[in-house]
């Protein structure tokens, strides 16, 4: 797992500026579907983004993916690390609740 999970999120917005707020993502199968940025932050050394579909909003879930840049150019990953799907999960939290009472 990459280093500095301890650290605080820095808010990013690389694919907002390249995509806009929504980005169509092609599945295994070919079918695309479209889904809002929530947020973007880099965390440690690996960049992140939240994604939502609009079956995902009714939930209020989202999906986080890793952004690896090759060339440039952002690809998205899914996160295979529980510990990194963890603190990935737990610093959008973070950001998106901020202001929010925890119990």
């Amino acid at each position: 797992m990459p280093e500095g999970y301890d650290n605080a999120p820095v808010e990013q917005s690389r694919l907002k500026e390249l995509f806009g707020g929504e980005i169509e993502l092609v599945a295994e199968d070919g079918a695309t579907e479209t889904y809002r940025i929530k947020a973007e932050f880099q965390l440690g050394d690996v960049q992140y983004v939240a994604l939502q579909n609009e079956a995902m909003r009714g939930e209020d879930e989202v999906e986080l993916l890793r952004i690896r840049l090759e060339d440039g150019e952002p690809h998205l990953e899914s996160i295979e690390d529980d510990e990194e799907w963890e603190a990935a999960s737990e610093a959008y939290d973070d950001m998106m609740f901020a202001g929010d009472e925890r119990p």
